[in-house]
């Protein structure tokens, strides 16, 4: 079991993005595909990324406006 499972909310730490909440939507190795409210779906590495406790429902086939809905709905 792996720290960043799919539906995993995390900061990006790194980036243009940093400071900005996002959902782990799959993860490959040492990789995670991560998609959010101001960033589109996109690779990023894992030494980037905090998990927080929170996690959300999503799939690979949710679409972008389901996963910032879900989202915004967490409180960080």
């Amino acid at each position: 079991m792996s720290v960043f499972d799919v539906g995993r909310v995390c900061i990006k730490t790194k980036g243009r993005n940093a400071g900005r909440k996002c959902v782990v939507i799959s993860v490959e190795k040492g990789f995670a595909i991560i998609e959010g409210d101001f960033m589109k779906k996109k690779r990023c590495n894992v030494m980037h990324l905090f998990p927080t406790s929170h996690k959300i429902s999503v799939s690979k086939s949710s679409s972008h406006e389901d996963i910032v809905k879900h989202l915004k709905g967490v409180k960080i």
